[in-house]
């Protein structure tokens, strides 16, 4: 049974916002690549997206370009976007389908959707050369509820130990069986950090999102995992039957048979590294975080609906994507705002607020995984 501890709870006593470097430095940022982004697992698309053999997505990890596929016997693989010839990236667009092999535009290597390497051309008797030497770099992949995570580091924690806090805790709204409805793709000036700790409170709700204070309270919910990399709990809906759309009413199918007073919930998670999970009782939204730099981040948002509420007709689901998609230009402008503070010479760190204690909590776990107290 789960704990739930409200967010006044969490105990935020002495606890400051980071120093400004943290936001700012290069050196800090790729000390974040090298020991966050290459080395836990992040969430990359969702395994409808790669339904096909040959299906793939291309993603900029840690200053890597990645390749996302399906192989020929339906398995997930990834590799790095790199020729094992002279280093070429192979793959320039975002997403598609490779056919039956992939090939490289320089010199024409090809490569199975397994990754090993079955053409090269004018290598043939080669003195020293086997083909079998030269498989594309592999990369680890897993996938959870749906999505499809890959691993950067050559031995990682074992998925199924790392997300094991995650195993059943989503059951009851059956996510895999969501289809995606839409997705927007956003460019932030601001910090990857700055974007999770804004996202973890509504301390700042009242000021920033007056249309979404009026169908949730930013005071109400509890969390239930609050320690680690994993982080959030839920709020409560005002309205009875009401939900988080411009209308303020549900605009699809329940997307759960969970108890009445669950359907009066918002719940919203913060998955670290990268993965943001908002589940709504007849939607879900999802953010993946992609760094590009101290003071840059892209971020991939993308709605999921019932399957009956996509057949159009008896629902609106654009009444949900409209409401977010404000509120999220709301929430990237204030981030952007933190991030000009925080390069100032006249910033310091500040007191945490005892509503903000999943932000600290988030910090804590920044601080862990770069190896300081």
């Amino acid at each position: 049974m789960a704990t739930f501890l409200k967010a006044n709870e969490l105990g935020t006593a002495g606890a400051r916002t980071m120093p400004g470097r943290n936001y700012t430095s290069p050196d800090v940022f790729a000390l974040e690549q090298e020991r966050i982004f290459q080395q836990r697992w992040l969430c990359v698309c969702r395994a409808s997206q790669l339904k096909a053999p040959g299906d793939f997505v291309t993603r900029e990890v840690g200053g890597e370009s990645l390749i996302i596929t399906r192989d020929a016997s339906g398995a997930l693989r990834a590799f790095y976007n790199v020729c094992r010839h002279r280093g070429t990236r192979m793959c320039e667009v975002a997403s598609g389908n490779f056919g039956e092999t992939i090939v490289c535009p320089y010199h024409a290597w090809t490569y199975t959707l397994d990754g090993r390497l079955i053409g090269a051309p004018h290598m043939a008797g080669f003195e020293g050369f086997e083909k079998s030497d030269y498989p594309l770099h592999a990369v680890h992949t897993a996938e959870w509820e749906g999505f499809v995570f890959i691993n950067l580091a050559s031995d990682p924690e074992p998925f199924e130990l790392a997300w094991k806090p995650l195993f059943g805790r989503f059951d009851r709204f059956r996510l895999a069986s969501l289809p995606m409805h839409t997705r927007i793709e956003y460019d932030i000036k601001a910090n990857w950090k700055l974007i999770h700790q804004n996202y973890s409170e509504c301390y700042h709700c009242s000021p920033v999102h007056p249309q979404l204070v009026k169908l949730t309270p930013p005071t109400s919910g509890e969390n239930d995992l609050y320690d680690g990399p994993f982080l959030g709990g839920f709020m409560e809906i005002t309205a009875p039957g009401g939900s988080l759309t411009m209308s303020g009413r549900m605009c699809g199918a329940p997307i759960s048979d969970v108890p009445r007073e669950a359907k009066q919930r918002a719940w919203y998670y913060s998955l670290f590294p990268n993965f943001l999970l908002s589940i709504l009782p007849e939607y879900v939204l999802t953010f993946t975080l992609w760094p590009v730099a101290p003071g840059h981040t892209k971020l991939i948002a993308e709605w999921f609906f019932h399957p009956d509420t996509l057949k159009g007709g008896a629902y609106d689901p654009d009444d949900a994507v409209k409401f977010w998609d404000e509120v999220n230009r709301q929430d990237w402008h204030v981030s952007e705002l933190s991030q000009l503070g925080v390069a100032s010479r006249a910033y310091v760190p500040g007191p945490y607020a005892p509503r903000e204690g999943l932000s600290v909590q988030f910090d804590r776990e920044v601080r862990r995984s770069l190896g300081e107290p």
